[in-house]
């Protein structure tokens, strides 16, 4: 499983939604959502500013993440920004790695 940290943006047509759903039935729905592509939700968090809900979620690869912010984005009623995590060791794999780069007018 990878995990995927998913912000996401009510428009106005969504807050409706969400003033007649509470956020107690978005998450039931976001939850059985994510349940119908193996994953599960870690955390899910009401939050204000930028964004209006902020999750993060295990899933079983980044197609699965695609195709949940791809879903929910058409949607209409909410716009989602979906950035993959990665564990300190991962990161460590990552930088023991040295690819071979040449920068732009290098």
């Amino acid at each position: 499983m990878s995990k995927f940290l998913v912000q996401a943006t009510y428009t106005a047509d969504g807050l409706r939604g969400l003033q007649k759903d509470k956020a107690s039935g978005r998450r039931e729905a976001v939850t059985k959502a994510v349940k119908s592509l193996d994953g599960q939700v870690e955390a899910l968090y009401g939050a204000f500013g930028e964004h209006d809900v902020v999750m993060i979620v295990d899933l079983p690869d980044a197609a699965s993440a695609a195709a949940m912010s791809i879903t929910a984005s058409a949607s209409g009623f909410v716009r989602t920004r979906v950035t993959p995590l990665m564990t300190v060791e991962e990161m460590d794999r990552a930088l023991a790695k040295s690819p071979t780069f040449r920068p732009p007018g290098g």
